[in-house]
């Protein structure tokens, strides 16, 4: 290996410098959630909140959890974004695979419709009066059926189908495969890097709904995490009235609001380094072809 120049050295000084004061920039407001959710409220009083308490305490997630209000929230984001996902994926592979064969009839067509509906969209009114007429309003379905294909991710999942060798399709069908055991059997084996990929940002996508949310529900016993997360940091809702006299004299009503962030956010830190590998292969291959 050949020796680094003066210039170069410098060069990569500063550029790890400059990476490590962004993470610690990225980093720092996450401590600081994780830290006021485990400060109990004597330490509060005495040091205020820091980044590293004395006494760490899991009472504010205790407090959380106790009331049915979250418990609840939480059963219908994890079905919103189990069976939301599922179907995401269904459709679009369904979808994908026959637009990738060049021999589909009207194949430019539908393309082009396709490409048309995410450069142009009818907007929030005409939106809400098609879910009302599907009769979905002030269902979990209305978060899940509207958004069953996304049209850039079925344009990315296509172009990765595309690549597929048609030599092998080819040498299936004199075997008399069909198009079904082809899709089933070829497709989705080869095409997981794509589909898991996809899958992680539908089901990111379903376990933030808010907007949707607040649009198209009206019973409060129905509204997914993110939008209980809002009541609790706006203080409208409140989660200590089933919770135990010790756990709510332990911490203060910020420590309880930063565990309700927590709690939103640490199941998708706990999924993504498992999918991570699959996110620059997917994405690139589906990429490279429209």
């Amino acid at each position: 290996m050949r020796n680094l120049t003066a210039a170069e050295r410098t060069f990569g000084i500063a550029s790890a410098s400059l990476l490590a004061v962004f993470a610690l920039v990225c980093t720092l407001p996450f401590l600081y959630v994780v830290s006021v959710s485990l400060t109990p409220i004597e330490e509060v009083l005495q040091r205020g909140i820091v980044l590293l308490p004395l006494h760490p305490t899991l009472a504010a997630y205790r407090e959380l959890l106790a009331g049915t209000v979250v418990v609840s929230a939480y059963k219908i984001t994890l079905f919103i974004t189990l069976v939301g996902t599922a179907l995401n994926m269904l459709f679009t592979t369904l979808t994908a695979y026959p637009l990738a064969r060049r021999t589909l009839p009207l194949r430019s067509a539908f393309l082009l419709y396709i490409i048309f509906t995410i450069v142009f969209s009818g907007g929030m009114i005409p939106h809400y009066l098609l879910v009302k007429s599907l009769g979905l309003v002030n269902t979990v379905w209305a978060l899940i059926v509207p958004g069953l294909v996304s049209a850039f991710y079925l344009i990315v999942m296509k172009g990765f189908i595309e690549q597929l060798p048609e030599e092998l399709f080819e040498s299936v069908r004199l075997d008399g495969a069909g198009e079904w055991f082809i899709l089933v059997r070829f497709v989705v084996p080869l095409s997981l890097p794509v589909i898991v990929s996809l899958s992680l940002f539908f089901a990111v996508g379903h376990w933030n709904s808010f907007f949707d949310a607040i649009l198209y529900l009206n019973d409060s016993t129905k509204f997914p995490l993110q939008v209980v997360l809002r009541g609790i940091l706006l203080g409208r809702t409140n989660v200590s009235a089933e919770a135990s006299a010790e756990d709510a004299q332990a911490v203060s009503p910020l420590s309880v609001q930063m565990a309700a962030v927590m709690a939103t956010v640490l199941p998708v830190l706990v999924v993504y380094p498992f999918l991570q590998k699959h996110f620059a292969k997917g994405m690139l291959l589906g990429s490279v072809k429209g």
